[in-house]
């Protein structure tokens, strides 16, 4: 039993992560989206037939009540650390393979049998509230995980030694894992890896790549894994305990100044920067009081204590904090190398500034105070994303794609937040429309803007750029909504960009350059 494989798999983490994070319950139909494409869903979103690699209009077609979540590998890792913490305090030295996936040594003989080892932790892992687990046993790693992924929940599958060759003969081409080679094995007539595993190994090598030819030299028993276990994180959460208990902001943050100078020089001794913290205040024995705080680069003590001071306040005020505090923690949500947030030559953002920001946001939640983002669109208002300061962005759409029907830059300075009815006319009085084929029918001549300046003439003007828009979302009987922006310059010198809709025949102002 010496040197055998534990898998301990999570199904479908990023969804578990994402629902957890914003608290929703768990039995609703989710997937995590990227580039607008499926890349986790749970068991209640795949009863509609949602699948891995599906586009997102497809499967709100099959699921129209199907939540939709962004991709945060970020929170995923994040989320996934409990687990890690959690099998560490029964068998030291995991390795974690990705979010949901972890191995380690298996811990058979101390527990009396690899099975009894296995609901050892899945009873574990059940009081955490990770109610989906299933566990694996083998000789090696790759045997280990396919065990896993075949066992029910809360259950696990133990391959008896020396058996892995029996047992992935057996399984079909798909859990390479590698779209090129199962398609190529399926073009060939192979259909489970017992079939691979009689080929030359040199041809494999040589016509699959390296991943493939490793599986092949597994299922044959000629392959064993060495397994790279993580060393435990070092404990970087710091605490102050009082007595007696003090009743103050103040003097609660006068006295916890020396542990936040603390908790700073413990992760800058390892070249460690935190960017997210979590502040909690005990009193009479529970946490009363808790708060993630995000910053634009990284806490300094002061920093720490400022958000202490504002956190403990607010709960004063609101009666949060009921009782005298007994302790205060700082526990390091999120920290990155400290190389990362360093100032360049010419200088960073004035501190004045990122302290008025946060204490603003603490005063009004995390949500109240956000930062503009570009992010991949058509029109100028798709372009524009907004994130909580501080906060890195994600599930943004990709800029760098070709977005066709999008205008040429420059950008307008100023895009409005609800357009302003237009009207653009030709040189007999009649209104310039697009039909659509994309051909402008009419010179326009003379405009309006709708912000309540009158007619004026047009001195140039570029476009169309058309955008069929929706079409897939269009009620039965109803016609595609088909647009066309131009950019219009007036005898003023000012610059609009000016929408026809097809749909009703009208014209709105979206943006104005400068």
């Amino acid at each position: 039993m010496a040197g055998r494989m534990l898998v301990v798999w999570c199904p479908d983490w990023p969804v578990v992560a994402a629902l957890a994070e914003e608290g929703r319950p768990t039995h609703l139909p989710a997937a995590v989206f990227s580039a607008n494409l499926v890349v986790a869903c749970n068991d209640a979103a795949r009863e509609y037939a949602v699948r891995r690699g599906m586009r997102r209009r497809d499967a709100q077609s099959r699921c129209p009540e199907l939540l939709v979540l962004a991709a945060n590998p970020d929170r995923d890792a994040r989320s996934f650390e409990d687990v890690l913490a959690a099998l560490e305090e029964l068998r030291p030295g995991v390795a974690p393979l990705r979010p949901g996936l972890v191995a380690l040594r298996s811990p058979g003989r101390y527990y009396g049998g690899e099975r009894e080892a296995a609901a050892v932790i899945t009873e574990c892992l059940v009081e955490r509230g990770i109610w989906d687990c299933r566990v694996g046993v083998a000789d090696e790693l790759f045997t280990a995980e396919q065990a896993a992924r075949r066992a029910l929940p809360q259950d696990s599958v133990v391959v008896p030694a020396a058996g892995s060759a029996g047992f992935l003969s057996g399984l079909p081409v798909e859990v390479l894992d590698d779209p090129g080679a199962v398609s190529l094995l399926r073009r060939l007539g192979l259909r489970t890896l017992g079939s691979l595993a009689d080929l030359p190994p040199a041809d494999v090598q040589a016509r699959f790549g390296p991943r493939t030819a490793w599986v092949h030299r597994v299922v044959r028993g000629e392959e064993t894994d060495l397994l790279a276990a993580r060393t435990p994180p070092p404990e970087l959460a710091c605490h102050v305990d009082f007595e007696p208990p003090l009743d103050s902001a103040e003097t609660v943050c006068f006295s916890a100044r020396r542990t936040a100078e603390q908790f700073v020089e413990g992760l800058a001794r390892r070249n460690l920067a935190c960017t997210e913290v979590r502040v909690e205040v005990e009193s009479e024995g529970a946490v009363v009081s808790t708060r993630r705080w995000l910053h634009p680069r990284w806490f300094s003590a002061a920093d720490v204590v400022d958000r202490l001071h504002w956190q403990l306040q607010g709960g004063f005020r609101g009666g949060e904090v009921r009782a005298p505090v007994e302790r205060v923690r700082l526990v390091p949500e999120t920290v990155v190398p400290d190389a990362v947030h360093a100032d360049g030559l010419w200088g960073g953002t004035d501190e004045r500034v990122e302290r008025g920001i946060a204490r603003v946001q603490g005063m009004l939640g995390h949500d109240a105070v956000v930062a503009p983002v570009l992010q991949g669109g058509r029109s100028p208002a798709e372009r524009q994303a907004v994130v909580p300061w501080g906060e890195r962005p994600t599930g943004l759409r990709p800029r760098e794609l070709p977005w066709p029907g999008s205008i040429p830059p420059p950008a307008p300075a100023r895009v409005l937040a609800t357009p302003w009815p237009a009207e653009v006319v030709a040189g007999g009085g009649h209104l310039v429309c697009v039909d659509e084929r994309g051909a402008v029918r009419g010179e326009p001549t003379r405009f309006r803007t709708g912000s309540g300046e009158g007619w004026q003439q047009v001195a140039a003007w570029a476009g169309p750029w058309p955008v069929e828009e929706l079409w897939w979302e269009a009620a039965p009987g109803s016609e595609p909504r088909r647009v066309a922006r131009f950019q219009v310059v007036g005898v003023d010198g000012r610059a609009w960009l000016l929408t026809y809709d097809s749909a009703g025949g009208r014209w709105v102002t979206e943006a104005a350059y400068d």
